[in-house]
This record gives C-alpha cells, sequence and structure tokens, in this order.
C-alpha cells in the first residue's frame, strides 16, 4: 500500500479522531493513527480536516501525531482457512493474536486474516486458454473435511487464462497468470481481498421460495424463514434471544454458518467459542467449527469495531454464497451495532434524530438485511447461492416500538417476538405465537415430498394457530366468570390449545431428541394433537363428559411423542390408532 499521505491530530474524542492535512484523502479509507499506529477509518471529510473512526482505544492519542493514509477501503481477506476461525471486527485472528501476545494484545497490532504460512492442495476445474470474467471457479481447495472451497476469479480481473497449475501453495503465492485483451497481465492466488461497505456483485436475484428448516418447531411450523430470507428476534433481556441463535447456528440446514458475536456480553460470547468447538455437526457427526466461522466483537471491544464488525461478517458470507452454497449468518445483536453508530454520530457532532439515533439509522438497517438473498451467482458455472440473515434485537425493557426494532420490521419478512412472561414461565423457546409472524409460511408445504402431505401441513397449521388465537380469547371470558361457564366444546378447544403449546411448541434444546425435529416428525406430532381434537369433539356432540375424555391415558402418550427418536417416527401414526380405540371404549365410533 501507499503510505506517503500523511496528516496530523488535532482533535481526540473517544474513538473519534479529527486529523488535519488530508487533502485527496477518500471516504472509508483506512489510515493509521498515531505513534502507536492504530487502525481507523476516514467517516467524515471536511475541506482539509478527515473525521476517523478509530478501531482500538485512543487513550493516550494526542493533536500533532501522524496520521497514515493506506488509501484502501476497509476490506477483508478471503480465501482457505476462513472455515473454524474465530476473528474480531476487523478480522484480526483472535485465537492467534492469543497465543502471540497473551489474553490482552497491544494496541495497533495487526495480523493478517488468513495464514500465509500454511499450503493448500489447489486443484484446478478450468482450462488453459479459457477466457475468464469476475466469479467463475477456476479450481478447488478441500478446506476441511465438510467443506470445499471453491477459488472464483477477483472483482476486476477478467481476460485469457494463460497458465493455472495444480500443486500446494499458501494463499498470497500465484497459482495462475490472466491476460487481459490489452496484453496486461494479472497474477491469479487463492486469496482475494474485497471491501466490507459494499455488497458482492452477482447476476441476477431469485425469489426466495424454500424454506430453511431449523428443527425447531415453533419456528419451522408458525413462523418459517425462507433461503435467502432475513428475519429478527427481538425480545427483553433474559427471554432467550442468545440461545434462540445458538440453536440456528446448531441445527439450520446450511452449508454454513457464519456467527457474529455484536456488542455481546463476554461471558456470552465465551460459552459460543468454548462450545462451537464440541458442537459436532448433526449431518456429519464432525465437529460443526468445521463449517463455521465466528466473529466475536464484545461489549468491552471498541465500539468502532462493532460497527464494522457486521460488515465483516456479512462480507465473509456473501463470498461462501457466491460458491454456490447455503449461508446462514446470526447477528447478535443489532441493536448494539445500532448503539455503536450512535456513539459515533455522537462524536462527529451529527444532528441527531428519534432515541438519539442517527437519521441513517434505518437506511444502515435496510442496507445490511438487503445483502441477504437467493441469487444467480456472477461468473460460470452457472450456479445458485442463497444468503438468509437473522438478527437478535435488544430493545431497552423489551419495547417493541424502539426505533431500531421499528427500523428492522420495515425491512425483514420474519418476525419471531420472544416474550419475557413466556421465559419466566419456562416455555422456551419463548417465541410469542400471537404477535410473530412470517411472509413465507406459502412455501412451508414445499418441504414434503409428498404434495398431499405439505397441503395437509399447511391446513394443520391454520387450524392449530386458530386454535392459539381462540384460547386467548376464552382465557378472557375464564379470568372474567370462571371455566364453568364455558361450553364443553370451548373446553376442549381450551386443553386443545394447552396441548399445542406444552407438547408441540415447547421444545427442551438440552434434551438430545428434543432439541431437532424433522418436518416429517412436525407433521406426525401437530397432526395427532389435532387427530385427538377432532375424535374429542366428535364424543363430546355424542354427549361424552369432557372430563372423561381429558381422563384417557393416550394423553399420556401424546406428550411424550416429541422425545421419540427419529428412527422410531413410525410409533407417532400409532398414537393416532390408540386415540381411535380408546374413544370407542368410550361407546363413540372413530371419526375417519
Amino acid at each position: 500500500m501507499n503510505e506517503t499521505k500523511a496528516g496530523r491530530i488535532v482533535k481526540v474524542a473517544g474513538p473519534v479522531v479529527v486529523a488535519e492535512g488530508m487533502t485527496g484523502s477518500r471516504m472509508y479509507d483506512v489510515v493509521r493513527v498515531g505513534k502507536l499506529a492504530l487502525i481507523g477509518e476516514i467517516v467524515e471529510l471536511r475541506g482539509d480536516s478527515a473525521s476517523i473512526q478509530v478501531y482500538e482505544e485512543t487513550t493516550g492519542v494526542g493533536p500533532g501525531e501522524p496520521v497514515i493514509d493506506t488509501e484502501a477501503p476497509l476490506s477483508v481477506e478471503l480465501g482457505p482457512g476462513l472455515i473454524e476461525s474465530i476473528y474480531d471486527g476487523i478480522q484480526r485472528p483472535l485465537d492467534l493474536l492469543a497465543d502471540a501476545e497473551g489474553e490482552f494484545m497491544s494496541r495497533g497490532i495487526t495480523m493478517p486474516g488468513l495464514n500465509r504460512e500454511k499450503k493448500w492442495h489447489f486443484k484446478p476445474t478450468a482450462e488453459q486458454g479459457t477466457k475468464i470474467v469476475p466469479g467463475d471457479i477456476i479450481g478447488e481447495v478441500q478446506e476441511t473435511t465438510l467443506f470445499t472451497h471453491k477459488i472464483m476469479v477477483p472483482s476486476g480481473v477478467s481476460g485469457k487464462l494463460e497458465k493455472l497449475t495444480e500443486g500446494d501453495y499458501t494463499v498470497d503465492e500465484t497459482i495462475g497468470v490472466v491476460v487481459a485483451e490489452d496484453g496486461g497481465k494479472t497474477e491469479l492466488k487463492l486469496m482475494q481481498q474485497c471491501p466490507v461497505r459494499n455488497a458482492r456483485a452477482i447476476t441476477r436475484r431469485l425469489a426466495p421460495n424454500r424454506v430453511l428448516v431449523t428443527g425447531q418447531r415453533v419456528i419451522d411450523t408458525f413462523f418459517p424463514l425462507a433461503k435467502g430470507g432475513t428475519g429478527c428476534v427481538p425480545g427483553p433481556f433474559g427471554s432467550g434471544k442468545t440461545v434462540v441463535q445458538h440453536q440456528l447456528a446448531k441445527w439450520i440446514d446450511a452449508d454454513i454458518v457464519v456467527y457474529v458475536g455484536c456488542g455481546e456480553r463476554g461471558n456470552e460470547m465465551t460459552d459460543v467459542l468454548t462450545e462451537f468447538p464440541e458442537l459436532k455437526d448433526p449431518r456429519s457427526g464432525e465437529p460443526l467449527m468445521k463449517r463455521s466461522v465466528l466473529i466475536a466483537n464484545t461489549s468491552n471491544m471498541p465500539v468502532a469495531a462493532r460497527e464494522a464488525s457486521v460488515y465483516t461478517g456479512i462480507t465473509i458470507a456473501e463470498y461462501f454464497r457466491d460458491m454456490g452454497y447455503t449461508i446462514a449468518l446470526m447477528a447478535d445483536s443489532t441493536s448494539r451495532w445500532a448503539e455503536a453508530m450512535r456513539e459515533i454520530s455522537t462524536r462527529l457532532e451529527e444532528m441527531p434524530a428519534e432515541e438519539g439515533y442517527p437519521a441513517y439509522l434505518a437506511a444502515r438497517i435496510a442496507a445490511f438485511y438487503e445483502r441477504a438473498g437467493r441469487v444467480q451467482c456472477a461468473g460460470s458455472p452457472e450456479r445458485e447461492g442463497t444468503l438468509s440473515i437473522m438478527g437478535a434485537v435488544s430493545p431497552p425493557g423489551g419495547d417493541l416500538s424502539d426505533s431500531v426494532v421499528q427500523a428492522t420490521l420495515h425491512v425483514v419478512k420474519v418476525f419471531w417476538s420472544l416474550k419475557g412472561e413466556l421465559a419466566y414461565q419456562r416455555h422456551f423457546p419463548a417465541i410469542d405465537w400471537l404477535t410473530s409472524y412470517s411472509f413465507y409460511k406459502q412455501y412451508l408445504k414445499e418441504c414434503f415430498e409428498d404434495k398431499d402431505q405439505g397441503r395437509e401441513m399447511e391446513a394443520l397449521t391454520v387450524q392449530a394457530m386458530g386454535l392459539l388465537e381462540q384460547e386467548a380469547e376464552l382465557l378472557e371470558i375464564v379470568r372474567l366468570v370462571g371455566a364453568e361457564a364455558l361450553s364443553p366444546a370451548d373446553r376442549l378447544a381450551l386443553e386443545t390449545a394447552r396441548s399445542i403449546r406444552e407438547d408441540f411448541l415447547h421444545q427442551n434444546a438440552f434434551h438430545k431428541v428434543d432439541t431437532h425435529t424433522s418436518m416429517a416428525k412436525q407433521y406426525e406430532i401437530l397432526k395427532t394433537i389435532l387427530h385427538f381434537e377432532s375424535q374429542a369433539l366428535a364424543a363430546i356432540e355424542a354427549g361424552v363428559e369432557t372430563a372423561d375424555i381429558f381422563k384417557l391415558a393416550v394423553r399420556e402418550e401424546i406428550a411424550r411423542a416429541k422425545y421419540i427418536p427419529e428412527s422410531d417416527i413410525e410409533k407417532i401414526p400409532k398414537i393416532r390408532q390408540t386415540i381411535d380405540e380408546q374413544m370407542k371404549q368410550l361407546q363413540i365410533p372413530a371419526v375417519p
């Protein structure tokens, strides 16, 4: 990099530094600040003055110290070695820094995001002499046992592939040469760099019409997320936002998981960093880290790096998407990201908007979520990639009218509203079925190979949600006049809704069977609960007392259906046969 353009500091205000003599500098250029060469980024230009957000603690930095412009935007290194890595907000490898520096790293220290010494075996897939354009896949590296890394032509490079050699290379060694039409030559490497604040190029967007199965019943059945979709998880303190994110990261049907811990408490990120290496991938039995990237920027880390961390994470996720993979990105939490924006905006003396947030808050949030999607990737061979974003939101006191929540709801298509009362009742996931929603529900039936079964599942979810809504109305009546005032049919509706809540929606993340449920099993459980309801309704119409129906032994089997292993799923339809048999004992013919 050219490091000749220099200015000097005239003002320091927390993470924001103002420097003079910066004529010719550009917005979002990375600079080196002070004698310690702290990493910063230009966020405002006025004449020859530049306001710089510094990604490290500025204590001890004072006026008169130099500022060096690297004349390059904040970028991430993309290539083999990303998987299994743990980075901070600006892609410094925390595990390697800990080995080099100990528990506390020195200010100004830099370390490349990708290992420069490790060799990777590169296998070409493109032939010499072919014309290539940005995004073309030219070879592969088997990065882990679970992940094949596709080597792509970087942005701005096109021409005839003159040379491409199989062998063992480090990420910065030349693997091939491209000759442009004007005769200029460009060396290809396993690694490429990409600015984080701009979305990577795609050919076109596709409709997000396939459900991303998570194994969480309340999500998959009632509020599904599409591949390439966007969702948010708002909720008060202690309602389980982080646990929901962890469950999604463990079980979601994605090839790669990118987890961004943005401004979360250190103890929570410690749990993530210690648990992830021990987690087993349910599909292969290998460690989950073999298809994961973690970005940790805790609440005690510099606020400016927190603001950059989500861009670092989304750019890495887009890179994997462009290989043709299904990517899931979890951001925990975007409220801390917004708070970082607010603090930097205040230091820049910008006019505050609602609740002190900058006026561009909604635009920044929208631009972040817009980078999700199901797309046709640039280059050849033709391939499809998806990037889904799930962001946790932490509104003060669980207030859903908070600016960050409202700005997020304007752009996301799935809203998983966590309710504190459910969490206090030990109902997890504490997703409120009455206020949550999903715009991808119409694609739920596509999860089933049997189209009739898919359509039936769609009808079952409508029926179950109707019972839950009816329960909310009936509980108000019970509070006013007592349960005795309800008709037998209404008492059955209350009891069925309770069964849906406790036997279907409630899910134990720490139970080896209940922690994940396939779509086939979700269908069988829900069908069994509603089958009991239809048989019981027929019994009531024939004059049977509700008390006798509720005492049936089969109800215990229904309650324990969620603990039946996937390998024994055929046992669940047998419960429906038991329902019919026990109804016959009440002298009621079974309803077909």
